[in-house]
């Protein structure tokens, strides 16, 4: 069993949804993104995703992408964010997972970005350009590594490739809530609920919901039907006013903000 695995596993057995948040990495340093982490993880996060700068970002709405071009001005490497979380993940209860672009892993080679990636302590990736039809390959190598590949289900997904996406995804799926791109939203589309539902009969694999997600109300809607939910944007903006505030306040700010959203979860 996966420690993404033993996480769902846990919070079944407790009546509880995972609460999984979102940083980019190096945004606006990685020692910041090492703190937020630690701090995310530290005030109830079940799984954290570590946003692998990339200059070609899909579905990132423009607070992640505004991110990532910060982090790559800065000339992030790679190895450095590896590096990074190699550092921070024995500091955390939180299995990390990377939000990574199937291209970067070419460049580095799938069998050496799994392998630098679990000696750092990764247990799984969301690829979101790597589509299930041609994942055969990458799927068997994160199998044989213990890796979680979390695969991504969205509202223009028809049901037949959606069981296709369940068969194949490990540690749990990932539901895009909306057709579009990452950022906050006031409401959520009217269907999300039945859609889910729907997806949750036809499959044991946990089912987490991301994409425009920031308030304690859209929490409390989703976890009837999700085993989790995911927040970037709302985070990820909130580390944007580093430098007209301290690091340390805004860090705290952000888990308190983490804590509200669990609070909602869990009630």
């Amino acid at each position: 069993m996966s420690s993404i695995d033993q996480v769902f596993a846990e919070l079944r057995d407790a009546n509880r949804k995972a609460f999984i948040p979102f940083v980019t990495a190096g945004d606006p340093s990685l020692d910041v993104t090492s703190a937020v982490l630690k701090e995310l993880s530290s005030r109830g996060g079940n799984v954290c995703e570590l946003g692998i700068p990339y200059s070609d970002p899909i579905a990132d709405g423009p607070v992640i992408q505004a991110s990532y071009t910060r982090a790559l001005d800065r000339k992030i490497k790679l190895s450095q964010i590896l590096e990074m979380a190699g550092n921070t993940t024995p500091q955390m209860t939180a299995p990390l997972v990377t939000m990574v672009s199937y291209a970067i892993i070419l460049r580095h080679g799938p069998e050496e970005y799994l392998r630098t990636a679990k000696a750092a302590g990764v247990a799984g990736a969301i690829v979101p350009d790597l589509l299930v039809e041609e994942s055969g390959d990458f799927a068997k190598l994160c199998q044989q590594h213990d890796f979680s590949l979390i695969q991504l289900v969205t509202p223009t997904t028809s049901r037949e490739r959606a069981l296709r996406i369940a068969e194949t995804s490990t540690g749990f799926i990932y539901y895009v809530s909306v057709a579009g791109i990452t950022g906050e939203r006031t409401e959520l589309p009217k269907d999300l609920l039945d859609n889910v539902s729907w997806l949750r009969n036809q499959t044991k694999v946990p089912i987490c919901i991301g994409f425009g997600i920031s308030q304690p109300e859209h929490v409390r809607t989703l976890k009837k039907v999700a085993d989790g939910v995911i927040v970037g944007s709302a985070i990820v903006r909130r580390l944007s006013e580093i430098g007209a505030k301290p690091a340390e306040q805004v860090i705290a700010e952000v888990g308190d903000y983490a804590e509200t959203l669990i609070a909602a979860l869990n009630e």
